[in-house]
């Protein structure tokens, strides 16, 4: 197998596909990426068995058919080139690589790929559904922050995409803090619903293209595969039901609370640096167009304390949040205000952009307070 490419092309793709590659992989051949040539195509894939990218690479030339597993090594040497052709091949029994440019070469060690798993990702789709790069991007940005890190409670360590006639809706949670966010300009002719592990997620996070270009989601009950541009990505489903996120959101919040996104989001990052460093609270003393921010930590004799403008003239209210999740949460607001809606100190608050963000998008974050 030979062949030629620019060494910028191959480096970007094969960064991109390594990002699919386990810390520890269940198989030590699948510490590598598998690079293969066939029909006059050159493939690079990378998988843990239960997430799996596959990238056609952009090559120059090409001649003969194979395949080799190739360690990182090759993206390390491949970082040190500037932006030239190179050449690779294969030695005959498919365990080692040459690169060489006008200036020299490097013989880089690999493996047999005989052993490499044959990546599944032509499994029988049951539904198939078109939509675009940048909207699937958008979706996952606004919801991903929010999945769960919970191994006994897979079904929280992803995103719930509800496709249907009206929009696609994403949704995310961690039992603290609850992300739903609706976007009103895709659509689904069948009502579709999958379970996106947190993953693959990322991996579309990092990789899908900010354009409108074509999204192809084809999955079943076991496996969803995500095709757009020259990659393909394959993952497992999480199986189960994802917890009835409406039946969380409160509907009857009487306080609403107006204020300067950039402005709390600074005053809480300021006060929280005095906050109790195991429960990071923050109390929220609500009065007439005021709101006090406040925290302390008695172990070490420190406090803070600042107060700001709003709009709310309601009845005075002190609730307490975790000061990390709500500057999570406002640093997912890209409106100049946002608007917080309380209900009562034990209940669920809602944290909203006050102006739309876009004409399309409807975005609501959920936060569970503490106990002050």
């Amino acid at each position: 197998m030979k062949f030629t490419i620019s060494s910028t092309s191959m480096l970007s793709t094969l960064t991109a596909v390594s990002k699919a590659i386990s810390a520890k992989p269940v198989l030590p051949i699948l510490e590598n990426i598998l690079i293969e040539s066939r029909e006059g195509e050159l493939y690079a894939t990378a998988s843990d068995r239960e997430t799996t990218i596959v990238a056609k690479l952009n090559i120059e030339s090409i001649e003969g058919e194979g395949k080799i597993a190739m360690s990182s090594k090759l993206t390390d040497i491949l970082k040190e080139f500037p932006e030239l052709p190179l050449n690779f091949e294969t030695n005959t029994d498919g365990t080692s690589m040459r690169i060489s440019s006008l200036k020299g070469k490097f013989d880089v060690p690999g493996a047999s790929a005989d052993d490499y798993p044959t990546p599944n990702i032509c499994g029988d789709a049951e539904t198939v559904i078109n939509t675009t790069c940048s909207l699937m991007l958008d979706g996952i940005n606004k919801s991903e922050f929010a999945t769960g890190n919970d191994e006994l409670r897979p079904q929280m360590n992803c995103i719930l995409i509800e496709m249907n006639n009206d929009c696609f809706t994403f949704v995310a949670s961690d039992a603290h803090k609850l992300v739903r966010y609706k976007r009103f300009d895709a659509h689904s002719d069948a009502p579709a619903t999958l379970m996106l592990p947190k993953k693959p997620a990322q991996l579309l996070k990092n990789i899908l293209p900010k354009d409108d270009s074509e999204l192809i989601i084809s999955y079943n009950s076991k496996q969803a595969i995500f095709t757009f541009g020259d990659y393909k990505i394959a993952c497992t489903l999480i199986e189960g039901r994802f917890p009835n996120y409406n039946a969380v959101i409160p509907q009857n919040n009487p306080r609403k609370i107006v204020v300067n996104t950039k402005d709390m989001y600074n005053t809480i990052k300021r006060v929280s640096v005095v906050a109790n460093a195991a429960s990071k609270l923050i109390k929220l003393q609500l009065a007439d167009n005021s709101i006090e921010i406040s925290a302390q930590d008695s172990d070490f004799n420190m406090s803070g304390v600042e107060s700001m403008a709003c709009q709310y003239e309601g009845d005075p209210i002190s609730i307490g949040f975790k000061a990390p999740f709500v500057l999570e949460l406002l640093n997912n607001i890209n409106s100049e205000n946002a608007l917080l809606e309380l209900s009562d100190p034990t209940r669920p608050g809602l944290f909203l952009p006050y102006e739309a963000e876009s004409q399309n998008g409807d975005l609501l974050m959920l936060l569970m307070p503490m106990m002050i």
